[in-house]
């Protein structure tokens, strides 16, 4: 076929659309044919001998909880492109449906951790909603090289051009990218909208924060779990419970925690109204349960190996009974980080959740439990904020909460432009019609539950701080809305709590909301495990809280408890700039 020829038809298969196979507009020449401008992006330059077109029909996705099981087919095109005047490459791959079950809909996706992007897992997320969904790898080498690998250049010399990618501009430039291609490869002309929205949790629930913030018209609707926002706070608090043991000079054996958490559980079950195993109140558990009940307790625990992520040790057998010295390190975390003069700098995790950066490590020569690393908090000092290409810390020695505060302001003046991710006027996404389902599980050990709530509440005053608080949330509320999830760890249901509901149809949710104004009141959830797996539940909207009336209640009433709600909210004296 003569290039006029091949012109021609690519042209015609845009022009009757779903008249078109997967088949059809999977192939390199048609993607190529069919690639966005570079005037797309201002600075870019698109490397078309670069772009591939491969696809996969009939693949079954099963036990993801961000998206039910599906059957999917798609078509992976990939291309690179580079930014003018650097001598970089940044990688973009897309899976397209096929035209048939296209629904005009973008999905951009986010990483986890220090990688930007989730791979396959996220991405599928798009194909059963009929969305064209998006990754990039950053510039960082491949989809598989995480942000860390290119920071710093070297010793002492940091890589702004990543930092500034991982940031913000990747996932912005993947989106600009992917809404071009998507309406290129299926002939949306400007007349049909273009739905885009945006899902990721974790490191991906601050990169989606980061789009909202900086680019108010890039997205409808956003689905934000577990944002690792605020992050000079967050990365230092990963150090915070190895600071706790040293300066308290016990390293509990890891079973003594895990026991304290075990019977924080039981207790704090029924403070609910309803006793399932689910701890849908963390702030009664707060407010009510005293951690020195389970002084004297016995705990036993099976060796274990150890395990790459989340990193920890291989563990031989425990036994024994919960120390005062144990539940000390366990209260002292979990009321957060205070400097030397009693000042709260950053606040921990809600009770119920597990102590996963409190692991130690045993000498198998002496039977002694001693410090293990926090290597998410370590490598944030040692590699961001000292720029050594390394990922622990040589020692913790002489490290005081004093020094975890000094931390933290240093990665405020290094990185707040870039990674902070927290400015609290959203007044142009509002204005542009955007939307957003922000939900948080209760017992996250990874990221404080209470992160999210401080962010609501610094949106709140900012945008309408001239209301009363109910009418300020209700006002929000139209088109911000949180949920805390009862039960749920950290992006994931929680195997010490398998009765809690999980959102796993939040992007479905979030899709009738932009497209048909069906608003949610509650969130719709399903239990993902356990004994009640399938059934469904809902989940309040905060800053309403669940109370059941009996056992015999499926889904709780959404009270109003003044108590509960304060106990959420934290001064952080010690830092002398607001904390949003």
């Amino acid at each position: 076929m003569r290039p006029s020829q091949w012109t021609s038809a690519v042209a015609a298969l845009a022009a009757t659309g779903n008249a078109a196979s997967l088949a059809d507009i999977c192939t390199t020449p048609y993607a190529k044919a069919h690639l966005p401008s570079d005037s797309t992006v201002d600075g870019i330059t698109i490397d078309t001998s670069s772009v591939t077109a491969q696809a996969t029909y009939n693949v079954s996705v099963s036990d993801e909880v961000m998206y039910p099981d599906a059957t999917i087919s798609y078509c992976n095109v990939t291309f690179a492109y580079s930014h003018n005047g650097l001598e970089d490459q940044v990688y973009v791959a897309y899976w397209l449906p096929a035209p048939s079950a296209f629904q005009n809909r973008f999905l951009a996706t986010g990483g986890g951790g220090l990688a930007i992007n989730s791979g396959n897992t996220s991405i599928a997320g798009g194909l059963p909603y009929g969305a064209v969904a998006g990754l990039t790898d950053g510039g960082f080498g491949s989809f598989d090289t995480q942000w860390d690998a290119v920071v710093p250049l070297a010793n002492g010399t940091n890589n702004w051009p990543a930092i500034y990618m991982f940031g913000y501009q990747a996932i912005h430039e993947m989106t600009l990218l992917g809404k071009a291609l998507t309406k290129n490869i299926y002939g949306t002309d400007n007349s049909t909208k273009l739905y885009s929205y945006y899902q990721g949790c974790s490191e991906g629930g601050r990169e989606g924060w980061s789009q909202i913030q900086r680019f108010p018209d890039q997205i409808d609707g956003a689905v934000i779990g577990a944002p690792a926002f605020r992050y000079s706070f967050q990365q230092v608090q990963h150090l915070f419970s190895n600071i706790v043991e040293q300066t308290l000079d016990y390293f509990p054996p890891p079973c003594e925690l895990n026991e304290i958490v075990n019977l924080t559980i039981a207790a704090c079950d029924p403070m609910d109204g309803k006793t399932d195993g689910v701890v849908a109140r963390t702030d009664l558990c707060k407010l009510r349960f005293n951690i020195n009940s389970t002084i004297g307790k016995p705990y036993y625990c099976a060796a274990e190996a150890a395990t790459p992520f989340p990193p920890a040790p291989a563990t031989p057998a425990q036994n024994g009974t919960i120390s005062a010295k144990g539940v000390e390190v366990a209260a002292t975390i979990l009321a957060g980080l205070k400097d030397s003069e009693g000042r709260q700098v950053y606040f921990s995790y809600q009770p119920a959740a597990t102590f996963a950066d409190a692991q130690t490590q045993n000498n198998s020569l002496t039977g002694d439990w001693g410090l293990y690393q926090s290597e998410l908090g370590a490598e944030w000092v040692e590699r961001y904020l000292m720029l050594q290409n390394a990922s622990l810390l040589p020692t913790l020695d002489g490290v005081t909460y004093d020094t975890l505060r000094d931390w933290i302001v240093q990665g405020l003046h290094m990185y707040a432009d870039s990674l902070q991710t927290t400015w609290p006027d959203l007044t142009p996404f509002e204005q542009a019609g955007g939307k957003v389902l922000h939900w948080h599980g209760e017992s996250d050990n990874s990221i404080p539950t209470a992160s999210s709530v401080r962010y609501h509440e610094s949106v709140r005053k900012v945008m309408y701080g001239d209301l009363s608080y109910n009418a300020s949330n209700a006002a929000l509320n139209e088109w911000y809305k949180l949920y805390l999830v009862p039960g749920a760890a950290h992006c994931s249901p929680n195997t010490l709590q398998p009765n809690g509901p999980f959102p796993q149809t939040n992007l479905a949710v979030m899709i009738d909301w932009v497209e048909k104004g069906l608003e949610p009141v509650t969130l719709n959830a399903t239990v993902l495990q356990g004994e009640h797996l399938g059934e469904n539940r809902q989940i309040c909207q905060w800053p309403l809280r669940p109370q059941w009336t009996s056992n015999a209640t499926v889904e709780p009433e959404c009270v109003y408890d003044q108590a509960s709600i304060d106990s959420w909210h934290y001064d952080l004296d010690a830092i002398k700039l607001p904390v949003y």
